[in-house]
């Protein structure tokens, strides 16, 4: 309680030192888009919203919960083949012949890059048997996340008046796909070569997320259109550590509303340094051993995305024994320190012993259990 009640002390006097100018509130983002949304990623705070929780069509950004969707349930070194049914999907296309064969992860650059509808259609049957049986998986998931408002009946975004989602369960899901190194991998990809059987060259792909070369820190995620849902876009930029998502659904000018959302989001965030490596979170006793206790140690920094706010709606929990036996090794992780907002865990660091430590020899520990009887006797005494 006492290591706790220090945090605290130190990240109230880091808040109190913060300068003005970050603390203070620019203008609200001027945004076209019909429904929006900036969160940062690891704590799913929302920093502005626009009808977010209104119900549309995703269009193209649904292929967000179907990459999470492929990633969970197939293994990136599959080769997929391509059915009739999967080469004659309509709309963006990978090009896909009946027959020909690919890794699952070359489908996955093909559906993120350049949209291949025919792709998500080749995945969800290698997976799932049929586009049906796979979408009930994609909508199963994206609840599971947290995104209820959500619900898939196809792989690519197609307009269909079952398929639906909102900008804030658009930016649920891609918070919980940058968790994955693989979709953070894929989604910030700007150019991706892989192979086209049966042609004299390979596919060259251009990712069609222009966001990757306009807005500094931009890591992903997807564009969308079709005439129901208009322009749609999902961007996630990361700066000093802070991952930021904006989504825009039925948007007129898609890039400057996503632009606006995510200068936004960064000038309401501080990145604040909450635990360091090293520090000393905790003392443990230690039976048995040469020496009485250990200092647990945290393995590596935690820092957090902060407002103005919300510093109150962040807590340390330190899981770790009150007492080990030994042996004990220098850099043994004996517990974690869990960061939490809101009750909910967003990040963790390992504890490790600072020291090795023996344990006492026979003599040692009989030695230490005369003396034990004999203060026992002494007390009795007093």
């Amino acid at each position: 309680m006492r290591r706790l009640f220090k945090l605290g002390i130190l990240l109230l006097t880091y808040l109190t030192m913060l300068p003005t100018t970050v603390l203070a509130q620019p203008p609200l983002p001027d945004i076209t888009a019909k429904s929006a949304i900036v969160i940062e990623a690891a704590t799913g705070k929302v920093l502005y919203e626009k009808n977010a929780d209104e119900r549309r069509y995703p269009a193209s950004t649904t292929k967000a919960i179907t990459l999470i969707t492929a990633l969970e349930y197939g293994k990136l070194d599959d080769i997929v083949t391509a059915s009739a049914n999967s080469a004659s999907t309509e709309g963006s296309s990978l090009w896909l012949s009946q027959g020909e064969q690919l890794k699952l992860l070359d489908m996955l650059y093909g559906i993120m890059l350049i949209s291949g509808n025919d792709a998500t259609v080749a995945v969800a049957e290698h997976i799932s048997g049929s586009v049906d049986n796979f979408a009930k998986l994609m909508t199963e998931k994206a609840h599971s996340i947290g995104a209820v408002n959500s619900n898939f009946t196809n792989t690519s975004g197609l307009p269909s008046e079952n398929h639906y989602s909102t900008a804030h369960d658009l930016a649920k899901i891609t918070a919980y796909g940058y968790k994955n190194p693989i979709f953070a991998q894929i989604v910030s990809t700007q150019h991706k070569v892989i192979p086209w059987p049966g042609k004299d060259h390979d596919r060259d792909l251009y990712n069609e997320n222009k966001m990757l070369w306009l807005y500094d820190g931009a890591n992903g995620v997807k564009t969308g259109y079709t005439d129901a849902a208009g322009r749609c876009l999902i961007s996630g930029a990361k700066r000093n550590g802070i991952q930021l998502i904006a989504v825009v659904l039925d948007s007129e000018r898609m890039w400057n509303d996503s632009i606006n959302l995510l200068d936004y989001g960064f000038s309401q965030l501080e990145q604040v340094p909450l635990i360091n490596k090293n520090d000393i979170l905790k003392t443990v006793k230690i039976n048995e051993g040469k020496t009485d206790d250990v200092k647990l140690l945290a393995a590596t920094d935690i820092a957090v995305a902060m407002t103005e706010n919300d510093h109150s709606k962040f807590t340390t929990v330190i899981c770790a024994p009150n007492k080990i036996d030994a042996p004990v090794s220098e850099g043994q992780k004996l517990g974690i320190v869990k960061v939490m907002y809101n009750n909910v865990e967003i990040a963790r660091a390992d504890l490790v012993a600072d020291k090795s430590v023996e344990r006492k020899s026979f003599f040692g520990l009989l030695l230490g259990s005369v003396r034990g009887f004999v203060n026992f006797v002494i007390a009795r005494l007093a």
